[in-house]
Formats: structure tokens, C-alpha cells, sequence
């Protein structure tokens, strides 16, 4: 079927991709609108991918005309959330470069270097922007060199977003009727809010508005209606949350994720709890469960097996057991198909194995013996662009017929001096990567070609994590969650979008690169930020509007970032990779992170590892294995300071305490950031064992019987609450 799939949500100014699905390569498509606001002037192009630029606040109908037939798609733009800001950094900072010489790299400028310049105010080169509420990182690049950042904040000031999940169970008093029920909150600086739910059909459906009945915050469909459709498709409800706030007399509108529920025939019922006998209600949104408890290790496959032997799918196969030792529960391998590159992210074939790594037969051995060690293997999907030695990119360049559209063409501009990296018509790339072309997914051919690339690999792995998410459209990413997840709902997708954002969760992605803990841990390392902004950054993502069920990857590196240690330092490190371990989310460890490796793509220390910190880190995944509540616990605040005496002129804010509580078991973390041993007053009572390591850590006990201990900490420490006769 070529309809365009669920419906999409937005706010008047930031455009909606729409576009068939499973498109033939020469087949005519057509877009029009059906129905708009009154007051929109709205059009869409005559392609067969259509770009929807809300105008007004309100619902929007389209319809697809595909050889299939007549599709209809729908679009609910709320206000624009955006308002005025200005990012801006010191002129001194930036000298020789003049304002036409400074590129500016941050939120909504298309990652395009020279795409925007900044001016020049007083002592400062600025920018004026509109963003979301939030903190927004931005950077400025002298003679357009990435490598010269000049990087900064700007903070926009109003609420986070709400959130809203859906469920589904039988009437109380109708057992003959479903009732779906939108939970819906604020977010946490919006208590004051107005919230209300919309519930949103789908046009692949039989459902419709008037089979159901819609009472704020539910919806009730008698089941003989469900009967009536066609068994062997499925009904999906759609829900979002919309959250008004008044301030200084201007109201606000924030809206949540898109959330869906699915109906299906078949089934007793008793798998979702709804009680429906006779269908299943499943959440097809939600992460694999595995997925937000496993420890992920990173390999850039051409450093990971050292100085001696070549870096091969055989040598990789060698060195499982080392994985299992550190209780790896998912390997995630830098690209592994053919490149004139040693980090693999320039493909030059996609449904080729490196040569010099080995064949498709050895790696889907390497695949396979990660598999009897219990360990899933994620593949590296690079398909925002190819290498430019790609011989698409090549048969494009030189007007092969059939490859004119294939990749994405710099735009004409009002202002030339915009753009100053190829000119108009020229192949689009992000930021200074000239030698990798940006794809372009207007175009069926290029769709279908990646959908293929999709199902090839998607056969052999247990994941993809998706290289410059955020430059592939919303709606290609949906198509292939339907795609993976129809053969296989454990298949993870975990996406590079920096900064993370929870549109990306809405039936695309099911783990997230957790980019603010991983800046918050380096500042804190490096005396920038108190210890207890790690624990503002956990909460950040329910501010941000993430769900529940979104996993966020923890990490304090990776092959795209300085390694930690040569950045902040090691006297942090060992408590920046406890605080990945010991608060929720996915875990993971980049190769040689654990055994010093100081170099960010250098090669593993395995003949003179820090044996140390090898055992630290194994010490680390045991433990959270061993204790459910460091899986799935709520995390609090504990007071934490250092005591006066002995405390070798460590400050109170390079430590942080919290507790991890699921009801029954209660256990509480203290983080050290020091790297020095330091003599911590808690304002909790709990046990003298660091059940880390095992050894007592009490320092006198309970200080004046106010409930106070007080414990050694070198670096990390987990102890049970007093009291606690759980375990």
C-alpha cells in the first residue's frame, strides 16, 4: 500500500514531509489539499513527496493519488511554539574572522555552513533566531572550521512539553465496548495548565469519527463496530496532548508526541490487560523491553582489535568472551559495509561487507557468535548521504539518465552570500563534510533504493543505529519502524539526533543518544557545573516531553567525541561511567573506555590495559545486574556534603547522592567527582558496605543520631538504605 502512513503533528512554521510508501520508481503520484483552515492559504507542490508548511493553527486534510488508489493523510498544526532569542558570543573570541567569515551552527539552520552569518552588536557577533523553550547549544566557526568552535547557550523561557499515553480495556458497565484512555500530564513547570486530549484517526483504517464516541480524555467503540472492519487489518488509535499556559496575560501552546494504540483481531485479551477477548491491543511506539536495561558497547571496528592482528570479522569473533566478561548485552558496530574510509561512515556499496573486514558470510558469523554469548548486534545505518565516490553519486554528477534526483541540489537563494560552499545546484552536504552528499528523499528511486538497504540488513542484525538521524525526513523513519518491527518487535532503532528530541520517539525511534547527560557529566567533571546537575539532566527529558518508555542511551563517549579522560580528566572518570550504570536508561561503554585508551578513535589497550578500571567497569554491570532497582527505580535527590574533617579540600559540590527506589528495594548512589578519597555526610541512614566493591565505607556512622552517616568515597558507592530488609 502506498498510503503515507499515521497522521502527523506540528505547529504553524516547521513544514510536515509527506510521501508514499513503498513507492515504484516511475509511478506518478499526486498530492492536494482537501480541506484546510479557513484562513490557510496553503499549497503543496506538484511532486511525489509533498511539503506541507502550516500556515494557521487547525487540522489539515491531504490526498495522495497513487496507482493504488486514493490515500488520504492527515495533519494537525498547532501555534508556533517559537519565540525570540538571540544567540551570541564575544567578537575577541572569534578574531581575525569579520561577521561574513563566522558561521553559525545551531538549532533549525539546516546544519549548512555559510547558510547563516552572524552581525555584529557592540562587543558581540550575534544571531537572531526563533526557537522553542529550552537551552539550546549553538557554536560559532571562525572561516567556517568546525574544528575552531566558539560553542555557547541561549535559553528561551516558557514550559516544557506535555505527554500522554494511551490504553486500552473493557467498559465497566459495557463489557461490548472498548474504551481507549488517554492519560495525559503537564509538564513538571506547567501545574497550572489547561490540558486536553485530541484523539486523530488514521486513514489506512476503517475507524472513523463517527463509529466511536469521543469524552475528553476517552474513547469508547462498541465492539460488534470493530468486528464489522476487516479482520486482517489492524485499527489504530491516535492521541496528543495539548497543554495551555498563561503568562503575563499571552497564552502558550505546547503539544505532546503523538502516542497510538493498535487493535487487531486475534488474541484473548489478557496480554495488554484490556480484557477484549478475541483482540490484542499492542502499543507499537514502545521500546523493546530488553532494550531499556541492556549495557551497549561501542567497537570502531577498525581499532577494537589492536596493534598485531588485522581488523577483521574473525578477529572481532575473538573477542566475544571479552564482551561477555564486561556483561555486554548489545554490540553496537561502527559501519561495516564498503568504504574508502577507515570509519566506514563514507559507503561506497550498500549490500557489500568491507573487503578488507571480510565477507557477508563472515560477518553474519561474528553475528552469529555474538548471538550464543546472548548478545544482540546492532548494525550502523548510514543513509542521510553516500560517499561521494559512490557510483550513484557519480552516474548523478556526470547526468546519467535515471540518477538526476538522487541526491539533494543547493537551493537558489534571495541572498547569495548565504550560501558560499558550491553555489546553487550544487550536491547539498552538512557542515564542512564536502566528500559525503547529502541524499534526497523527494524522490521515489532514492526511497525505495534505502528501503532496500533496510530490509537487506535488517535480516541479519538485531538493530540500527541510525546515523545523522536528524537529517532523514520524519516520515521515511516511520515507514521503516513499520518495516523492522512487522518482522521483528525486539528489532531496536536507536538514532543520532543531537540534540535529542522526542519527535523522534513518535513511532520512529525506541532509544536516544542522552546528549544532555553526557554534556552535564562533562562540565561536572570538569568543575564547570555541581555534582547534582547530573541529576537535573534526568529530569530534563520529561521536561522535554520524552514518555516514560523512551530509552535513553547514557554515555560519557563515543567515536564522534573526545575521549573523557583527555577532555576533563580521569580524577572524574571512574564516577561519570558509575553515574551511566546507577541512573535509568541503556548504559554504554565506548571500546577502550574501560582500558584507557586516550586517543578518541585510537587503538585498544589490551597488552597494557588499566586493569583497574577494566575491573571497575565489570564491577559497575554486575552490580546493576544483580539489583533490579538500579534498572528500574525512581531517582531522588539524597542530601549529600562533605564533611569538615578529612575531607583534603574537596568541595561539597563535586559530590552528588541519590536514591534508587522501586517499592521494594531502596538503594543509594554517591558519586565523587573529585578523584580523590572524601569523607561524605548523608542526609540518609544506610549500611557501611559499598556493595560495589564490598568493602565498608561507614566513617563513624550516624552523625548525632539525626539520621546522618557519613561514608569514605573515593569515587562511587552504592549502600542499602538502613532498614532496608529487602535482600
Amino acid at each position: 500500500m502506498h498510503h503515507p502512513g499515521p497522521p502527523r503533528v506540528t505547529t504553524v512554521g516547521r513544514p510536515v514531509e509527506l510521501a508514499p510508501r513503498a513507492p515504484e520508481r516511475d509511478a506518478t503520484y499526486r498530492w492536494r489539499v482537501l480541506d484546510a483552515p479557513e484562513e490557510s492559504a496553503v499549497a503543496v507542490g506538484s511532486g511525489p513527496v509533498a511539503h506541507l508548511a502550516p500556515d494557521v493553527p487547525g487540522t489539515y486534510r491531504l490526498e495522495l493519488d497513487a496507482p493504488d488508489g486514493r490515500h488520504e493523510q492527515t495533519v494537525r498544526a498547532f501555534p508556533d511554539d517559537r519565540r525570540p532569542a538571540t544567540m551570541a558570543v564575544p567578537a575577541a573570541d572569534l578574531e581575525p574572522a569579520s561577521p561574513d567569515e563566522v558561521s553559525v551552527i545551531g538549532p533549525f539552520n539546516d546544519r549548512l555552513v555559510g547558510r547563516d552569518r552572524p552581525r555584529r552588536v557592540g562587543d558581540d557577533y550575534a544571531l537572531d533566531v526563533d526557537l522553542p523553550p529550552g537551552t539550546h547549544p549553538f557554536g560559532f566557526a571562525p572561516h567556517d572550521d568546525l574544528a575552531e568552535q566558539v560553542r555557547g547557550e541561549v535559553e528561551v523561557p516558557g514550559p516544557g512539553r506535555p505527554r500522554v499515553r494511551l490504553d486500552a480495556r473493557v467498559g465497566q458497565e459495557n463489557s461490548d465496548e472498548l474504551v481507549v484512555v488517554a492519560d495525559a500530564e503537564p509538564a513538571p513547570d506547567a501545574e497550572e495548565a489547561t490540558l486536553s486530549v485530541e484523539f486523530l484517526f488514521d486513514g489506512r483504517d476503517a475507524l472513523e469519527p463517527g463509529d466511536c464516541e469521543v469524552d475528553g480524555d476517552s474513547l469508547r467503540v462498541p465492539v460488534e463496530t470493530l468486528r464489522e472492519f476487516d479482520s486482517s487489518e489492524p485499527v489504530r488509535v491516535h492521541a496528543v496532548a495539548v497543554q495551555t499556559t498563561t503568562e503575563s496575560g499571552e497564552s502558550s501552546v505546547r503539544h505532546s508526541v503523538l502516542d497510538t494504540l493498535v487493535v487487531e483481531s486475534g488474541g484473548t485479551g489478557d496480554e495488554t490487560g484490556s480484557g477484549l477477548a478475541g483482540f490484542a491491543v499492542s502499543r507499537p511506539g514502545d521500546a523493546p523491553e530488553w532494550a531499556h536495561h541492556a549495557t551497549v558497547y561501542e567497537v570502531f571496528v577498525r581499532s577494537f582489535v589492536g596493534e598485531t592482528p588485522d581488523p577483521t570479522f574473525d578477529e572481532l569473533a575473538r573477542r566475544v568472551p571479552y564482551l561477555e566478561s564486561l556483561g555486554v548485552d548489545c554490540l553496537w558496530l561502527t559501519p561495516i559495509l564498503e568504504s574508502h574510509t577507515t570509519h566506514g561512515y563514507h559507503v561506497t556499496d550498500y549490500f557489500e561487507t568491507a573487503s578488507d573486514l571480510g565477507t557477508r558470510g563472515d560477518f553474519e558469523a561474528l553475528v552469529d557468535r555474538c548471538h550464543d554469548a546472548g548478545i544482540r548486534v546492532v548494525f550502523d545505518l548510514v543513509i542521510n548521504h553516500t560517499s561521494r565516490d559512490h557510483p550513484a553519486f557519480q552516474f548523478h554528477s556526470t547526468g546519467v539518465p535515471g540518477y538526476e534526483d538522487h541526491y539533494a541540489r543547493v537551493p537558489e537563494r534571495e541572498d547569495p552570500s548565504e550560501v558560499d560552499w558550491g553555489g546553487p545546484g550544487a550536491a547539498e552536504h552538512y557542515f564542512n563534510w564536502t566528500r559525503i552528499p547529502n541524499l534526497n528523499y523527494d524522490s521515489p528511486a532514492v526511497r525505495s533504493w534505502m528501503l532496500d538497504v533496510v530490509s537487506e540488513w535488517a535480516a541479519v542484525v538485531d538493530g540500527f543505529r541510525c546515523d545523522v538521524a536528524w537529517g532523514v525526513p520524519h516520515g521515511f523513519w516511520k515507514e521503516v519502524r513499520e518495516r523492522v518491527k512487522a518482522d521483528d518487535p525486539d528489532f531496536l532503532l536507536l538514532d543520532e539526533t543531537i540534540p535529542r528530541d522526542p519527535a523522534y520517539h513518535e513511532t520512529e525511534f525506541d532509544a536516544h543518544y542522552d546528549t544532555t547527560l553526557y554534556g552535564s557529566l562533562r562540565d561536572v567533571g570538569a568543575g564547570e557545573k555541581p555534582a547534582t546537575a547530573v541529576l537535573d539532566a534526568v529530569a530534563d527529558a520529561r521536561w522535554h516531553g520524552f514518555p516514560d518508555d523512551a530509552v535513553q542511551l547514557r554515555y560519557i563517549e563515543n567515536h564522534d567525541e573526545e575521549r573523557y579522560r583527555s577532555e576533563v580528566g580521569e580524577d572524574a572518570l571512574r564516577a561519570a561511567a558509575a553515574a551511566t550504570f546507577t541512573l535509568p536508561g541503556a548504559p554504554m561503554i565506548y571500546y577502550g573506555q574501560e582500558t584507557g585508551v586516550e586517543a578518541q578513535r585510537g587503538t585498544m589497550r589490551w597488552y597494557d590495559a588499566d586493569t583497574d578500571l577494566v575491573e571497575f567497569h565489570r564491577r559497575l554491570s554486575r552490580l546493576r545486574d544483580a539489583h533490579e532497582v538500579l534498572r528500574v527505580g525512581d531517582v531522588e535527590l539524597v542530601p549529600a556534603s562533605v564533611a569538615p574533617a578529612g575531607n583534603g579540600g574537596v568541595e561539597s559540590d563535586r559530590v552528588v547522592a541519590f536514591a534508587r527506589d522501586d517499592g521494594t528495594d531502596r538503594l543509594v548512589v554517591v558519586l565523587n567527582f573529585a578523584g580523590a578519597p572524601t569523607t561524605v555526610e548523608l542526609g540518609a541512614e544506610v549500611e557501611g558496605t559499598d556493595l560495589l566493591t564490598g568493602e565498608r565505607v561507614d566513617a563513624g556512622g550516624a552523625a548525632g543520631g539525626d539520621g546522618r552517616a557519613r561514608v569514605t568515597v573515593a569515587d562511587a558507592a552504592v549502600l542499602r538504605a538502613a532498614g532496608d530488609s529487602s535482600h
